[in-house]
């Protein structure tokens, strides 16, 4: 099947992650993740695949057994699900890019333009794949899965070609914390390492991701009627105010860039009595993220000293590592495999730390080594997502080359 057709095909099952129904435990959090993973699990059994399973979860895994000795077993990932930033069916189509603005809405008056997305000027003459405005294209993430099952159809079909095991995974409800990651049996995937796909645009290329963890603090006050509250009322709303008004300045994600690590306070909830602060810590070292978590350990402390008992309490946990950790070194074969198909083929490498997670965070620390993979797409998360049909052709080659190269060994 033709990969653009493959995408599109795709992009027509509304796989929007739900929010609620994920913080309720459910998985996958819309049903319609479910039926792109049955229609998934058809075209595996089609193109002649072992090994299939679609778990109740969603989570579908199936192997192309190797066809030569000695060559390493490579894993390739990509989530089903699609962000909520907008819940409309897509409406894709495709645009043959001859510059200038692309009108994506006429009625409505919505437009790709050039000038406020520069990068443009780099596709004049490649086919654009873009929505009608209102809503995501979802290139994030079945761009990669088109590209992940292509790859995969062209060693079915071309059995001369020598491979190790190719195992395919594609997972639920990655746009709210990596969920279909944690829940993944690691040991079901009996790979040397793998590829998650879900990076931008053609040539981007992530081995370092943040060392992320989750705070929260309960800020305990005392109730009062406020016409006696003179030396009686504490208010949790301020004990909460004054403890962010002592974070360091200048290191929230808004004041930060490439490798610069944040405290992001993200939620305050709560009223006189009892307030709940929910933050985010993140760091790409892993000693520097130990140490803000020590510091917020430390403030709290500091802070019922001064207030003179124990008017806050604080939990800390890890959300997910940096997957360099995992991957220890640059000559990881992961990473050098991954650069030498870019060079092939022409691609120019836009290594890239990655101010955010994925879900080959979690597979690294569960113990096969994932680095990330362009999917070619730009703009995640918004209605003016769109995707360069050569940079998604040229995405299942580099799978290719990886496979390859790997059993040229």
């Amino acid at each position: 099947m033709d990969i653009v057709q493959r995408f599109l095909n795709y992009t027509k099952i509304n796989t929007t992650t739900d929010r609620k129904k994920g913080a309720a435990g459910l998985m996958p959090s819309s049903e319609n993740q479910n039926e792109l993973a049955k229609l998934l699990e058809k075209e595996l059994r089609e193109l002649g695949l072992s090994e299939i399973k679609r778990r109740d979860n969603a989570i579908t895994t199936a192997l192309l057994p190797a066809n030569t000795k000695d060559a390493p077993a490579i894993a390739f990932f990509a989530h089903l699900d699609t962000s909520c930033e907008q819940t409309s069916d897509t409406k894709a189509s495709v645009t043959l890019y001859k510059g200038g603005d692309i009108c994506l809405n006429e009625e409505l008056g919505i437009y790709l333009k050039a000038k406020d997305f520069k990068e443009l000027e780099a596709y004049v003459g490649d086919e654009i794949i873009h929505t009608d405005g209102t809503s995501l294209l979802g290139a994030d993430d079945k761009a990669a899965i088109a590209e992940i099952m292509d790859m995969v159809e062209f060693f079915v079909k071309n059995p001369q070609q020598k491979h190790g095991d190719i195992i395919v995974c594609f997972l639920p409800d990655e746009e709210q914390g990596l969920r279909g990651a944690k829940a993944l049996d690691i040991s079901e995937i009996k790979a040397d390492f793998g590829y998650c796909l879900d990076c931008c645009g053609i040539g981007e290329f992530i081995y370092e991701n943040w060392n992320a963890g989750d705070v929260e603090i309960v800020f305990s006050g005392e109730s009062a009627h406020p016409m006696s509250a003179k030396g009686k009322l504490v208010n949790s709303l301020l004990l909460a105010h004054q403890f962010i008004s002592m974070l360091p300045r200048g290191e929230a994600p808004e004041y930060t860039e490439n490798k610069e690590g944040y405290f992001w306070v993200k939620e305050l909830n709560g009223n006189s009595v009892k307030s709940v602060l929910t933050m985010d810590v993140r760091e790409f070292d892993a000693q520097k993220y130990r140490q803000r978590m020590q510091f917020l350990k430390d403030l709290v402390e500091a802070c019922n000293k001064i207030w003179g008992q124990e008017r806050a309490k604080i939990k800390l946990s890890d959300r997910y590592k940096n997957a360099f950790d995992s991957l220890k070194t640059t000559d990881s074969p992961a990473i050098q495999l991954a650069l030498k198909a870019y060079e092939k083929l022409g691609i120019k490498t836009k290594i890239i730390p990655m101010r955010g997670g994925y879900d080959g965070a979690v597979i690294s620390q569960k113990g096969v080594p994932c680095p990330n993979i362009f999917t070619g797409a730009h703009n995640f998360h918004s209605i003016y997502e769109y995707l360069p049909v050569n940079s998604l052709k040229m995405a299942s080659k580099v799978l290719q080359e990886i496979i390859l190269d790997a059993a040229s060994k």
